[in-house]
């Protein structure tokens, strides 16, 4: 339906931010399944490095460039204008056209406590929604009762959207596993979540522009993500420099 370009690990979508939030309004009305990857420097270094994933990726409904680099990746690869659709952005706008619809969504992932209060601030916030469920996971492997489960849980909501929460790629895995049997396009929104709720800070909109999140998230959590963003930043601009050097040395 919508073109897609190869950047380094995976295939990524090429529409603006208005058609991918029509496209999935219309599928969650349709109770049409499916999912949708929110794609940054992370889950590409993650497909770069496990084909595995890579092909449950290639499986989403729609793989959305989420983060910065890969819109400036599509447009210096393949000269492509390339809007970015971060999901922090798209979380609060799929809310609102859910509420102008007065259409159900199912919350799944994250912490109780994060739940607890972006139940609380959608019901404020977003009237016309009706957060048709909740549930936090255990951390570790779910056995396939529970997973079975779950998913008999979210479709006996009859909602119309569900977002989860459940980090990458663990989130990605889940939704290319499950999409199939649930009701509902799924939207992989992990990082959303805990900012929405009031439990973490974005970064500043400067930041942002600059492609400099990371950055902000690094200061927030140092000893978490500092060999993470050490390794994929920097494996990611290598790739990106290597296909621009073969992309401009390529014969006609």
């Amino acid at each position: 339906m919508y073109e897609r370009f190869h950047i380094i690990g995976l295939h990524v979508h090429s529409l603006s931010f208005k058609e991918s939030l029509d496209t999935i309004s219309e599928w969650g009305l349709q109770h049409r399944p499916g999912f949708v990857c929110f794609a940054n420097v992370h889950m590409t270094i993650e497909a770069y490095n496990d084909p595995s994933f890579k092909n449950e990726l290639d499986k989403a409904s729609l793989v959305l460039p989420d983060g910065k680099p890969l819109s400036l990746a599509t447009r210096w690869l393949y000269r492509k204008q390339q809007e970015r659709i971060a999901g922090m952005d798209f979380m609060p706008a799929i809310l609102e056209r859910a509420s102008a619809l007065s259409a159900k969504i199912f919350l799944y992932g994250s912490t109780e406590e994060v739940l607890n209060k972006l139940t609380g601030l959608i019901n404020t916030q977003y009237p016309g929604v009706m957060v048709a469920g909740a549930i936090s996971p255990p951390f570790r492997p779910l056995t396939d009762a529970e997973k079975l489960a779950d998913i008999q849980r979210i479709n006996d909501s009859g909602a119309h959207f569900v977002l989860v929460a459940l980090g990458c790629p663990k989130q990605e895995k889940w939704m290319a596993a499950s999409s199939t049997a649930i009701n509902a396009p799924l939207l992989g929104l992990g990082g959303a979540f805990p900012v929405m709720a009031g439990v973490r800070k974005r970064s500043p909109r400067w930041m942002q522009q600059l492609s400099l999140e990371w950055l902000y998230r690094l200061l927030q959590e140092p000893r978490r993500m500092f060999k993470r963003y050490l390794y994929t930043n920097s494996l990611f601009i290598w790739l990106l420099l290597k296909a621009l050097i073969q992309q401009r040395f390529r014969k006609p």
